[in-house]
C-alpha cells in the first residue's frame, strides 16, 4: 500500500503503507533477532499463489484498496478479499512451529490487516467485516488461519492513529525531498577547478545517471575518482528521479575516503550548516555492537529491550543531525536514547539519502539495501568504487564451508535432545570420509553434493531452531545451526555456477565447502533492482571479463578515461631474460636481487618490491641482504596487525629510503597513496597468475564452457590486474616521477602487455641497466 499527502507535490514518491506505514507507527515493544526458519522470497510467493488458489468462486486475490485518511492518500492490495463472505486475508508465510513468529512479529502482522480492512470498509461501503490472518507452513502445506470481525468505526479510528502519527513524518519528508534536491541541482564543487581529466570524468557519470545506464569505468589513478564520482552522481540525483544512492566499497579506507569526499562538498556549499543531504556511514556488526556477548533480544540485551519503544525519537533526532551519520555520531545518538546503535544504523537506511557501506549490503544473501530498494520500490543509483575486486568479493559472499570438527565438539557436550540428530550427521560425514578419505589432504571434487550429508543437515537444523527457540541463548550452537543454514541455503541452488570441495586434514578434520565460481548468477537481479549502476576502478579491462562474471546487463557499456600522467613521468624496464616461473624461481632471485641493488644504488629511494608468496619474497630478500647490505630493506609479515599495517606505511615517510618488500595482492598493492618521494618505484616479480591447481583448473573449464574464455577469464585477467594495481602505487599526482621493472619475460608477449595501462607505453620506455633488462 502507498501513502502520499493529499493535494501536496512536495509529498515523496513513494512510500509503502501496508507495510511500511504500521512499521513506522505500529511497532512496539523489544528487539528480537533470534533465528526462527523462514521462507525464502520465491516460496513466499508460492505460498500465497497456493493459499489463493484455493479459496473457490468469488475469491479475489490482489485486491485493489484506495482511500484517504487525514490527508494521506492510501492505496494498496490485499492479498484476499471473498466479498460473499465479508472476509479479508492477510498470508504471512513461515516455517515450522508457529509460535516461535515473535508477539512484536504478530502485532504488526495484525496491525497491516487491519489497517487494510479500514480501507475495505469505507471503498466498499461495509459495517463491519471478518478479517483473517492466516500463517502458512510452508514446509508442511499447512494453515492457520486466526479469524477476528471488527466494525468499520473500529478500524477507522485505528487507522486514524496510524495516519497521526506518519503524517507528521510525511509531511516532514516531502519538504526534505523538496529541499535536498534544489541543493543537489545547485550543487558546487569544492575546488575551484577540476583535476586534469576530472571534468571528464564527472560528465562521464552524470549522463549515465541520467540515462538510467550501467557502466563500467576505468578511470587511472590520479583523477580524484572518489570527488569525481559522488559529485556527478548526487547532482543528477533531481533530474535522474533518484531516491537514493549508494556508494559501495571493497575496503574500509575507500569508506571513509567516501564519507569524507561528502562532508567536504557540505563544507563547500552556502550555508553547509543547513545542509539537507542525509548520509549514513554502514558498517559491520562487530564494529558496532556495544554487547557482543548477548543475544539479540530484549531478554538478553539491555539495548535491545523496548527498542521500538525509544525508536521514535532517535529517529527524529538522526535526521536532523545535519552532517554524515558516522559510526561514532550514531553510536552518540544511540547511547542518548539507550538504542543498539548497530540496530538503529539499519532503520536509518530507510531514511537516508546516500549510504556508504561495503558491498556485500547490495550484494550478499541477505543484502539490507537491496531488499529495501525491493520494499520501496526506490529508484536507487549503485557506485561501486574499487569495483575489480567485485568477482571474488562475490565469489566469497556464495560460498560456504562445512566443518566436521565443529560438529564433534559439540557432540560430547551438547543436550540430549540434540544427540540422535549429531549422531546422524555425524555418522554421514563418517560416510563422507569413507568415500573420499583415501586422497590424504588433497581436494576432492565431487560432481553433486552428497545426499546422505545434506538430508542429515535438515533433521539437525530442525532440531537446533527447536532447541534454541525454548532454551538461553548458547552460541556454539547456534553457530552450528548459522553455518548449517548457509549450506543448506547455497545446496538448494547448486548448479554449474559453484563447485563441491572435499578435503580431510586430519582425524575429525573433514571440510566440506560450495565454492562460487560465477557470482554473476547470483547478482544479476542485484545489478537489475537498480536504476543506474556505475562500477569504477583504475583497472577495469577487458569491460566484457567483468560483464559476464558480474552478471551485467547486455547493454552494459566499458569507457576507459585517458590518464592525467603522461609515460614521461614513468621508465618501464622489462627483464627478457629472467623467468618467474615455479620451476624457476630458485635460479631467479640472484639476478632479482642483483637488480634490486644496481636500480637503488643508482637512485637511492623508497621502492616496494612485490613478490607471489612470502616465500619467494624471503628468498630474495635474503640474497639481496647478503650481496648488498647497504641496501635498507624491510618486508611485509603474515597477519600482521593494524598497528603493524601503519608502521610499515609509516616507513615510506621516513628520509631514508629503503626497499620495502611485499606480497602482490596482499594490503600494499592497492588502496594506498604515497605520492612524491614517498615512493620513487617499484618492482613486479611475478605476473599475478594464480596457482595452476586442481581448482584453477577447474574454475578455467566452467569459464572456458560458459564464456569460451577459460585461461584468460581465470589466469590472465585477474593476475594483470593486480599487476597494475601494484605498479600503480608509483604515480599519483601530475608531478610525481618514478620507474617501474616488471620482471619475466613474458611482460613482453603482445597479449600480456595489452591487459596493462596503455599510458605506461606511450613514448619509447628507456633502457635498463644492461645486465639483464631490455626496453619496452
Amino acid at each position: 500500500m502507498s501513502v502520499t499527502c493529499a493535494g501536496s507535490p512536495r509529498e515523496p514518491r513513494r512510500e509503502s503503507c501496508g507495510q511500511d506505514l504500521c512499521e513506522f507507527a505500529a511497532r512496539e515493544g523489544d528487539l528480537d533477532f533470534r533465528y526462527t526458519p523462514a521462507p525464502s522470497s520465491e516460496e513466499g510467493i508460492v505460498g500465497h499463489q497456493a493459499i489463493q488458489s484455493r479459496r473457490g468462486y468469488g475469491y479475489k486475490s490482489e485486491y485493489l484498496l484506495s482511500g484517504e485518511c487525514l490527508g494521506l492518500k492510501l492505496s494498496g492490495r490485499a492479498d484476499g478479499y471473498h466479498p460473499h463472505q465479508g472476509r479479508l486475508e492477510e498470508i504471512k508465510t513461515h516455517r515450522g512451529d508457529l509460535s516461535r513468529v515473535r508477539e512484536h512479529q504478530r502485532a504488526l502482522h495484525r496491525a497491516q490487516l487491519r489497517a487494510y480492512g479500514a480501507l475495505l470498509c469505507r471503498q466498499e461501503k461495509l459495517k463491519k467485516l471478518e478479517l483473517v490472518l492466516v500463517y502458512y507452513d510452508t514446509g508442511r502445506d499447512k494453515e492457520t488461519p486466526i479469524a477476528e470481525t471488527a466494525s468499520a468505526e473500529q478500524l477507522w479510528q485505528e487507522l486514524e492513529g496510524l495516519c497521526t502519527k506518519y503524517r507528521a513524518w510525511a509531511e516532514w519528508e516531502a519538504d526534505h525531498r523538496e529541499r535536498r534536491d534544489a541543493r543537489l541541482r545547485a550543487l558546487q564543487f569544492p575546488f575551484a577547478d577540476f583535476r586534469p581529466r576530472q571534468r571528464q570524468l564527472a560528465e562521464t557519470v552524470y549522463r549515465n545517471t541520467l540515462n538510467a545506464g550501467t557502466l563500467l569505468l576505468e578511470a587511472p589513478t590520479g583523477l580524484g575518482k572518489t570527488l569525481g564520482t559522488l559529485f556527478p552522481s548526487l547532482m543528477a540525483m533531481p533530474a535522474a528521479n533518484q531516491d537514493r544512492l549508494f556508494y559501495l566499497t571493497c575496503r574500509n579506507t575507500n569508506r571513509q575516503l567516501a564519507v569524507d569526499a561528502i562532508e567536504r562538498l557540505r563544507a563547500a556549499q552556502p550555508e553547509p550548516d543547513d545542509w539537507p543531504l542525509r548520509t549514513l556511514e554502514l558498517v559491520a556488526k562487530d564494529d558496532a555492537c556495544e554487547h557482543p556477548d548477548k543475544a539479540c533480544h530484549g531478554e538478553s540485551c539491555p539495548l535491545a529491550k523496548g527498542f521500538f519503544d525509544r525508536l521514535p525519537d532517535a529517529r527524529a533526532e538522526a535526521v536532523q543531525a545535519g552532517a554524515t551519520l558516522t559510526r561514532d555520531r550514531l553510536a552518540g545518538i544511540a547511547a542518548g536514547h539507550q538504542l543498539c546503535p548497530y540496530f538503529l544504523a539499519q532503520e536509518m537506511a530507510r531514511w537516508s539519502d546516500v549510504v556508504v557501506a561495503d558491498v556485500n549490503r547490495m550484494f550478499d544473501q541477505s543484502a539490507l539495501l537491496h531488499g529495501l530498494i525491493r520494499q520501496n520500490q526506490w529508484n536507487a543509483s549503485v557506485l561501486v568504487d574499487e569495483a575489480h575486486n567485485l568477482v571474488d568479493r562475490g565469489r566469497g559472499m556464495y560460498s560456504v564451508r562445512l566443518d566436521q570438527q565443529r560438529l564433534l565438539r559439540l557432540r560430547k557436550t551438547a543436550p540430549k535432545v540434540l544427540k540422535s540428530h549429531l549422531d546422524r550427521t555425524a555418522r554421514a560425514w563418517q560416510g563422507l570420509i569413507r568415500d573420499h578419505g583415501d586422497a590424504g589432504d588433497a581436494a576432492v571434487f565431487l560432481p553433486q553434493l552428497p545426499s546422505a550429508l545434506t538430508g542429515s543437515l535438515l533433521g539437525l537444523v530442525s532440531a537446533l531452531t527447536d532447541f534454541l527457540a525454548d532454551n538461553p541463548p548458547d552460541l556454539a550452537l547456534q553457530e552450528l545451526l548459522f553455518e548449517s543454514v548457509a549450506f543448506m541455503k547455497l545446496a538448494d541452488s547448486f548448479g554449474d555456477h559453484s563447485l563441491c570441495e572435499f578435503r580431510r586434514e586430519g582425524r575429525g578434520r573433514a571440510r566440506l565447502t560450495i565454492q562460487n565460481l560465477v557470482p554473476a548468477d547470483f547478482l544479476r537481479e542485484r545489478f537489475a533492482a537498480a536504476n543506474s549502476v556505475l562500477l569504477f576502478s583504475a583497472t577495469l579491462s577487458p569491460g566484457i571479463y567483468h560483464r559476464d562474471l558480474l552478471g551485467l546487463p547486455e547493454d552494459s557499456r566499458f569507457t576507459s578515461l585517458p590518464s592525467p600522467f603522461t609515460a614521461e613521468q614513468l621508465q618501464v624496464h622489462f627483464t627478457p631474460r629472467i623467468s618467474t616461473r615455479q620451476a624457476h624461481r630458485q635460479a631467479s632471485a640472484q639476478p632479482i636481487a642483483e637488480l634490486i641493488a644496481r636500480q637503488y644504488q643508482t637512485r637511492p629511494g623508497h621502492y616496494l618490491a612485490f613478490f607471489s608468496s612470502f616465500k619467494y619474497l624471503n628468498e630474495v630478500a635474503d640474497v639481496l641482504a647478503r650481496q648488498a647490505p647497504e641496501v635498507p630493506q624491510r618486508s611485509q609479515q603474515p597477519a600482521m596487525s593494524p598497528q603493524q599495517r601503519r608502521d610499515f606505511l609509516e616507513g615510506f615517510q621516513h628520509e631514508s629510503g629503503s626497499v620495502a618488500f611485499a606480497v602482490l595482492g596482499g594490503v600494499f598493492s592497492e588502496g594506498i597513496d604515497l605520492p612524491g618521494d614517498q615512493l620513487i618505484g617499484a618492482f613486479v616479480a611475478t605476473l599475478g597468475l594464480p596457482p595452476f591447481d586442481a581448482w584453477h583448473e577447474l574454475l578455467k573449464d566452467r569459464l572456458q564452457q560458459r564464456f569460451g574464455a577459460g585461461y584468460d577469464y581465470t589466469y590472465l585477467i585477474p593476475g594483470l590486474q593486480k599487476v597494475a594495481q601494484a605498479a600503480g602505487r608509483v604515480i599519483r599526482t601530475p608531478e610525481d616521477e618514478g620507474v617501474i621493472w616488471l620482471i619475466d619475460d613474458r611482460f613482453l608477449k603482445p597479449p600480456v602487455r595489452a591487459l596493462l595501462p596503455g599510458w605506461w607505453f606511450e613514448t619509447p620506455v628507456e633502457p635498463g641497466p644492461d645486465d639483464a633488462s631490455g626496453s619496452g
